[in-house]
């Protein structure tokens, strides 16, 4: 890798001509993984970029890509960078006003679309669009709703496209390569939109160089431990950057990506495609591992099995940690244990995961070792978009539950005196897009950028991060407190799905709790609560209150008592990516704060 031009496009070049005929990319149908090799991938993308050239593209162009994540997203990502041009990621989950914020703020010309449902947001906002002139739609888009497009606007489909850049290449066979060895690796190859908690999303700018180190310092990390029989599922948003650093792994290490039918038929896809390597977010693996506890505790003689299990695998990785040779019988005990317990879940993951790397929030110590024990192996990394994805990753031989493990290649890390991570590397975006005022307050003047993030090193030099800076709960008896790790523990609750802690200048602690109606199905007839009742109904039944009381209680006695929570309301609403969770499944405390002020106020009347 250090011997090419240091931008993605020049990678896909470089492995076309190593492993030409291995398969690259797959996709689902009829139940049968259908591939094509690195060749008919490297040809796609050429195709693509030589028909958005053809069509008026020209370099540093903002193209917007606004779909859910399948296998065209990414040759026309490559296609787009292949071409000089920039690519500007938008959530499909993002409402019309969102999309016409970063359409705008941006000023994209070309605008690529995933169906209808995509369409139909594009015509509510398309008479705010200045910039935007041309639109390509993956899929068929019925011709009511295309009739209405402005005139302003042209519109193409995805198949004219490939076809007209085959025409391109018969014509130009050597354009392609010379349009990518004129890309630079200082000129800019993204622009991604932060999802933002607090406010209006900030585009992070990404140079090709930046994309390009993120991707050598996971290589030298793992010291090439990842192979082109490995091979990946891929799910995750490719507008989260986390999901679109996976998508480009291929490039690097020659390996397969399977992309799933979609997030709705992930476990299903799972057993099909049988992944080696397996990217998630935390909520993923937390939904597995309540779906497992729900198994579990519904039957005595399971419960007890599975406590039996999970202190003979802890005992037997309590010896491993500490570089000892576990007793025979722990040895005969974990043995068994596996036959019994561990192997069911493992083959949950379709029987042949070597990794699963978790990252874009904590993942609790519990659903590690719960997963370690079942053989999965948990990467946990931390990353934000402004430093590309990965900066920290556990080490493959080693590690830490409970740390997001030590800096990877390039990557340093120093702390100010209040506990900030401060982060310096070729993998960082290199300002907020129109923004310099948000850029000066997280680049300093020698480069280090400043995460917000509060954490420190343990002795090995794995990284722990505690809490977020601005989430710092400073109460009226001037306490500081983490609110994350409370959070954590609350959130190992079965029956607590979200929680955001409230205190800050007031006496004690409360709390907003998120609950899964899904979670409390097994009450209803006991509880004579009707199947069709709504979350209003479950959040002031009692006897639901007295369940969430309970499992508080069990958090408060592992704190402080400052730390303590005093009071709590259940939020009688589902929280989705809908309303209080971002594309990335993290809760916006903000917002949620603010639509339940009343329940917070009767949290604190009368204090």
């Amino acid at each position: 890798m250090n011997k090419i031009k240091k931008t993605i496009p020049n990678l896909l070049l470089r492995r076309a001509t190593l492993s030409e005929e291995d398969r690259a990319i797959g996709h689902i149908e009829n139940e049968k993984i259908n591939f094509i090799n690195f060749k008919q991938y490297s040809e796609t993308v050429e195709c693509l970029s030589l028909a958005l050239i053809n069509l008026g593209l020209t370099a540093k162009t903002k193209v917007c890509i606004l779909s859910h994540t399948r296998k065209e997203w990414n040759f026309l990502d490559l296609a787009i960078m292949s071409s000089g041009a920039i690519t500007v990621p938008i959530y499909p989950t993002y409402p019309a006003d969102e999309i016409e914020y970063i359409l705008s703020h941006c000023e994209a010309e070309f605008l690529i679309l995933e169906n209808n449902h995509q369409f139909e947001k594009i015509l509510e906002i398309q008479n705010k669009l200045k910039s935007v002139k041309k639109i390509i739609t993956l899929d068929y888009i019925k011709s009511d709703l295309s009739n209405i497009l402005s005139k302003d606007i042209s519109l193409y489909k995805y198949d004219e496209c490939l076809s007209l850049g085959s025409n391109e290449a018969q014509k130009q066979p050597e354009q392609f390569t010379i349009n990518i060895e004129n890309i630079m690796p200082e000129d800019v190859a993204t622009i991604v939109y932060t999802s933002g908690t607090t406010g209006q999303p900030k585009g992070a700018v990404i140079k090709h160089q930046a994309l390009f180190q993120v991707l050598l310092n996971i290589k030298r990390f793992t010291h090439s431990a990842i192979y082109k029989e490995d091979r990946l599922l891929t799910y995750l948003p490719l507008s989260h950057v986390l999901g679109r650093l996976e998508s480009f792994l291929p490039l690097v290490f020659g390996c397969e990506a399977v992309y799933a039918e979609s997030m709705k038929k992930l476990i299903h896809n799972i057993p099909l495609v049988q992944p080696t390597l397996l990217m998630a977010v935390p909520r993923v693996l937390e939904k597995i591992y309540e779906k497992a506890q729900e198994y579990i505790t519904h039957n005595e003689v399971r419960k007890n099995i599975f406590e039996w299990a999970q202190n003979v695998a802890n005992d037997y990785y309590a010896s491993i940690y500490q570089d000892k040779t576990p007793k025979t019988l722990t040895i005969v005990q974990y043995q068994l244990a596996q036959k019994l317990v561990f192997e069911q879940v493992y083959n949950m993951f379709g029987g042949k995961i070597r990794y699963l790397i978790s990252g874009g929030a904590p993942l609790n110590v519990k659903i590690i070792k719960f997963l370690r024990n079942s053989n999965l192996t948990v990467l946990e990394g931390y990353g934000l978009t402004e430093t590309v994805a990965p900066c920290c990753l556990n080490p493959l031989n080693k590690q830490v539950p409970g740390t997001v493990g030590q800096p990877i290649g390039d990557v340093e890390i120093k702390f100010l005196d209040d506990g900030e991570i401060l982060i310096k590397s070729t993998a960082l975006f290199s300002e907020y897009y129109k923004d310099p005022e948000a850029t000066a307050q997280a680049l300093d003047k020698d480069g280090w950028f400043h995460t917000g993030d509060i954490g420190s090193f343990d002795g090995e030099g794995f990284l722990r991060i505690t809490d977020r800076k601005k989430d710092i709960i400073i109460t009226s008896g001037g306490k500081n407190i983490a609110p994350q790790k409370i959070e954590g523990l609350l959130k190992d609750s079965q029956h607590i799905t979200h929680c955001v802690i409230i205190g800050n200048q007031q006496k004690y602690l409360t709390a907003l709790i998120g609950i899964d109606k899904e979670v409390f199905e097994p009450y209803f007839e006991k509880l004579e609560i009707a199947d069709d009742c709504n979350y209003n109904e479950l959040a002031n039944h009692p006897a639901i209150n007295s369940i969430i009381q309970a499992e508080i209680d069990k958090v408060n006695e592992q704190l402080g008592s400052y730390e303590t929570i005093k009071k709590f309301k259940i939020i009688p609403a589902e929280i989705s990516t809908d309303n209080y969770l971002t594309p990335s499944l993290k809760i916006k405390k903000k917002l949620i704060c603010k639509d339940y002020s009343n329940l917070i106020e009767a949290m604190y009347k009368n204090k």
